[in-house]
């Protein structure tokens, strides 16, 4: 399967859905947003759909048209983006039913589950990808679309400070630059600005944090409660996960989030001088991922989930 395989597709159809996974980050919301405004340039009526979406990233453009719903049941082509396994994907019964599906992504992991699938899991970023199958397909990458694949890149290479960063990465953000992309500010507000209920379950999330296994495993957690304590919105539980992966000794940092009871959203990273893959872990429990940062949802309590995760940790540490 080519770009030119996936320009075919575009062309032909006339109704189009674009969706990316549960819980989106900023590259997840990057890319749906960006391919919307790249459709839109090529004469396409496009919906894009994600029924949940983080306050930080209002400031995008489109932000604003992204639905919950949509009335329209089958459409010519459903596109998904940086989601690697159907069951994560918001808006997976339009997809089901979409005469010809397309998914976009960078995860190694991913089941290629689209009619059509591209995907490279040397890219830091989806939102990369997209960047360099824009310019093949000639479409003019003007600020707009240029400030939602900056907010992806940002996002998903930690502000351009993990391994995965290459040199193309770094000519795409200059070229962006060079089109009155304002970098900075899209830095400050997607890695530099809490909400002050991410800060508050940031502090209980600190408060509840082991040390274990020779404190090469950082754990903590929130729950339901801790969330409505703080009037917590969709994302504000983003970034958690990273506080342990930086404390010196650190192999793995692992970070749960109580879905509803006895059900838990785990968020992995390795630490700064590990070279243990997440994913394979993650794997496991029926998630994956990338080698340095992946997730899964695992039943059970708090004190069950942990000893299932620390369990399987240990056998690569």
């Amino acid at each position: 399967m080519t770009l030119d395989d996936i320009l075919v597709e575009i062309k032909k159809a006339e109704t189009i859905i674009v969706m990316a996974h549960e819980s989106p980050d900023g590259d997840a919301i990057g890319s749906i947003l960006s391919m919307k405004l790249a459709l839109k340039k090529m004469g396409k009526k496009v919906d894009v759909i994600a029924r949940e979406f983080p306050r930080t990233f209002a400031f995008l453009p489109e932000a604003n048209t992204v639905k919950s719903s949509v009335d329209n049941e089958i459409y010519d082509l459903a596109i998904a983006l940086d989601c690697a396994d159907l069951k994560r994907l918001v808006g997976r019964e339009y997809f089901e039913k979409a005469k010809k599906t397309i998914v976009i992504d960078h995860h190694s992991s991913n089941m290629m589950y689209g009619d059509l699938n591209f995907v490279n899991p040397v890219s830091p970023a989806c939102c990369e990808i997209l960047a360099g199958m824009f310019e093949y397909f000639d479409i003019n990458i003007d600020a707009d679309i240029g400030t939602c694949i900056v907010t992806g890149i940002i996002t998903d290479t930690g502000g351009f400070k993990y391994s995965s960063v290459t040199a193309e990465t770094f000519e795409f953000t200059a070229e962006l630059l060079r089109k009155s992309v304002n970098i900075s500010d899209i830095y400050q507000r997607v890695l530099e600005t809490r909400t002050k209920s991410n800060f508050e379950l940031l502090r209980r999330a600190m408060n509840r944090l082991e040390l274990l296994e020779n404190d090469t495993i950082a754990f903590t957690y929130i729950n339901k409660q801790d969330e409505e304590d703080v009037h917590a919105e969709p994302g504000d539980h983003e970034g958690i996960v990273e506080n342990g992966r930086s404390i010196e000794g650190v192999k793995v940092s692992v970070f749960i989030r109580e879905k509803e009871e006895n059900l838990y959203k785990v968020s992995m990273r390795t630490g700064n001088c590990s070279n243990i893959n997440v994913s394979d872990i993650c794997y496991i429990f029926g998630g994956g991922g990338h080698p340095r940062a992946a997730g899964a949802v695992v039943t059970g309590t708090v004190e069950q989930v942990k000893e299932k995760l620390i369990k399987e940790i240990k056998k690569e540490i």
